[in-house]
């Protein structure tokens, strides 16, 4: 019986055009400045328009604030198309920060900052992580105090994607510096073009992602009206980080499949074609083995892959199954590309070879969107049967909030980490109390 080629069941033809003019865009849009991008450390201000006009960017975002009015379906075609063509750019973290404004924003602020982002002309950008506070979020030194109507910023973040070109940035600070721990957090949306007191820094040279804009940010006396608070009332900024996670862990998970598979369609060309001892690669039995388990080991991660899309798009990807997905995803990923790089030689250490970006590109994915070791810690610190069927990325549910901050709070803030004490009173504003049993190292929970 011949082999069927596999289908993605959330995959319909209206997914397939969307793809083939992802493909096509990206290909004479982008491909042919990469390079160049590489260089400079960012893409041009322009390709963030061009992929606005093409209909790239904010495609799970309702038309009635300028998104394409699709679902998680698109978002997950243009992760990877943009993967399998070996691009950098930040359209990804560009949506966290959509979804944040649609989750907690309030109308007039969806109205004012959504349809600008659809169409390129405000790229998004995630500021949390700073210098001595990465993964230990409680550790955040950015203020934001109350003057009359406006916040007055002071502080510094590093790792920010799209830094450079960000006009909107949804901004982590301590709004009340003498709350302990997380409770004093909360989330800003700053517009950022011409804003008095409000500097990027460097470019930061990374091991991969050469093209990805990767920058630090300073605040020094920064005004923002109070209006552009995110949700109902301060305090509430870790709440909303851990709500997002789902969203975020697929969004990696989706990227390190596409990636794992064209690692192994380029590397099967690869050894069909090089010659050792008179004869293709491919006719050595290790390189078929290997080429064997890498295949196998990339099907396995899609077909959990599109289980994972397919109950996120029904509203029912809980936190731990998140966390599976980004732990093993990744952790799969990495695994096939050093297996690749392997069987190209010395070709595979060569930057002029795909394989070798793809291996320096991918090695971060274990790192960002909440470390691999600490998903491990995630995973079994929560009975299945508590969040099976979750609604988790849906905003308006509190035992959603509760149970994604219980997970994250027992498992990745380290000695000093917080748990909740009340469910259904989350939302409400239940306080946050100590637990001083101890626990892991912790992580990065944003990407950059």
């Amino acid at each position: 019986m011949a082999a069927v080629t596999y289908q993605s069941t959330w995959m319909n033809e209206e997914l397939r055009t969307f793809r083939k003019t992802v493909r096509q865009f990206l290909l004479e849009e982008f491909a042919p400045h990469h390079p160049r991008w590489c260089q400079q450390h960012r893409p041009d201000a322009e390709a963030w328009t061009a992929a606005g006009r093409v209909g790239m960017l904010l495609t799970d975002v309702s038309e009635e604030y300028g998104g394409a009015g699709g679902t998680f379906g698109q978002e997950a075609v243009v992760i990877e198309e943009l993967a399998q063509a070996g691009i950098n750019f930040g359209s990804s973290v560009h949506s966290i920060v959509a979804h944040y404004i649609l989750a907690y924003g309030n109308p007039e602020q969806k109205r004012k900052w959504l349809p600008r982002m659809a169409r390129g002309e405000l790229v998004g950008a995630v500021a949390m992580t700073e210098p001595a506070a990465g993964s230990d979020l409680q550790g955040i030194k950015t203020t934001a105090r109350r003057d009359g109507e406006h916040y007055v910023i002071d502080g510094s973040k590093t790792f920010i994607t799209n830094g450079s070109l960000a006009g909107i940035l949804c901004l982590a600070v301590k709004t009340d510096p003498r709350a302990p721990g997380l409770k004093g957090m909360s989330l800003l949306i700053v517009e950022a073009a011409d804003l008095p007191g409000y500097r990027v820094g460097r470019s930061l040279e990374k091991v991969g992602r050469h093209a990805q804009d990767t920058c630090e940010l300073f605040f020094d006396a920064v005004r923002v009206p109070v209006s552009n608070l995110l949700g109902s009332g301060e305090g509430q900024g870790f709440a909303q980080m851990m709500q997002q996670l789902p969203f975020e862990r697929l969004a990696v998970g989706v990227g390190a499949v596409a990636t794992a598979e064209q690692a192994v369609a380029i590397t099967t060309k690869y050894v069909k074609e090089r010659m050792a001892f008179g004869k293709p690669l491919i006719d050595f039995q290790n390189a078929r083995f290997k080429l064997a388990e890498c295949k196998t080991e990339a099907h396995v991660g899609r077909v959990f892959l599109d289980n994972c899309i397919e109950r996120y798009l029904a509203g029912q990807l809980d936190p731990v199954t998140a966390a599976m997905a980004k732990y093993w995803l990744t952790d799969c990923e990495w695994r096939i590309l050093d297996e690749c790089v392997q069987l190209h030689g010395g070709y595979g250490y060569m930057t002029e070879y795909p394989i070798a970006r793809m291996w320096a590109d991918s090695r971060v994915e274990r790192i960002y969107a909440g470390t691999n070791e600490i998903m491990k810690e995630v995973i079994p610190a929560t009975k299945l049967s508590e969040t099976q069927g979750s609604r988790v990325n849906d905003s308006s549910r509190p035992e959603s909030a509760a149970a994604t901050l219980r997970l994250e709070t027992r498992c990745a803030i380290g000695p000093a980490r917080e748990a909740i004490g009340n469910r259904s009173g989350f939302l409400a504003g239940s306080s946050i109390e100590p637990n001083t049993r101890g626990g892991a190292p912790e992580s990065d929970i944003r990407p950059w």
